[in-house]
């Protein structure tokens, strides 16, 4: 079999889509990330319109918050802080122990300390000093 190489600025979306697939198959075969749950807490106004959200998933004793974000309505108004009370006690009533998530130095890094959260890596060396950091947090028990 021969094999090439190549560096792409911009790969097409059909190759980008093939890594995908070929990544989701392989993952596929392993049966324990079937267990994974997606987790999602929303924030919405009396119209039904979002303007909030804490979305993740959990795995056994560990949850993963990907995303978080509030509209500028609610922002400096304890919605963020009440979205992510609300992820950590669901997390801990699936029997999770852990919440693990990253953020950038633009983005809120002090707001997850005041929430608890212990910084245990800085990844420092993108454009404008921004440093990327993760953060953990260990939840108590579910009653």
């Amino acid at each position: 079999m021969i094999i090439r190489y190549a560096v792409e600025a911009q790969a097409a979306r059909a190759d980008l889509d093939a890594v995908d697939a070929g990544l989701d198959a392989f993952n596929d075969a392993e049966p324990e990330l079937r267990r994974v749950q997606p987790l999602a807490v929303l924030a919405r106004d009396a119209q039904g319109r979002v303007l909030g959200g804490a979305l993740g998933r959990s795995w056994g004793e560990c949850a993963e918050l990907q995303q978080l974000w509030v509209h500028d309505e609610g922002r400096r108004r304890g919605v963020g802080r009440r979205l992510m009370a609300l992820f950590e006690a669901e997390a801990a009533g699936r029997g999770c122990r852990l919440v693990y998530l990253d953020t950038f130095s633009f983005h809120a890094p002090d707001f997850y300390r005041k929430l608890g959260y212990q910084e245990v890596l800085q990844t420092a060396g993108f454009t404008g000093g921004i440093v990327k950091f993760t953060f953990h947090k260990t939840l108590a028990p579910s009653p």
